[in-house]
């Protein structure tokens, strides 16, 4: 997956945590579950990134 297509997903991923949040402000009732979701979103984006980096690294490290 190129750099792009990440960081993509990652705005999206933090765009759907954010509406999430919003959410959660308008309906009290739901708030827990909506802010679960958008910890969730939030996990997956950083989730995104770290493989992306690692796998990066993985690519770029020097032969032994």
């Amino acid at each position: 997956m190129t750099g792009l297509a990440v960081m993509e997903n990652v705005r999206r991923y933090r765009a759907i945590a954010s509406i999430c949040r919003q959410t959660a402000a308008f309906r009290p009732v739901q708030r827990c579950s909506l802010l679960t979701q958008a910890e969730e979103w939030e996990r997956r984006a950083v989730v995104e990134l770290e493989r992306h980096f690692e796998r990066h690294r993985q690519l770029n490290r020097p032969p032994s």
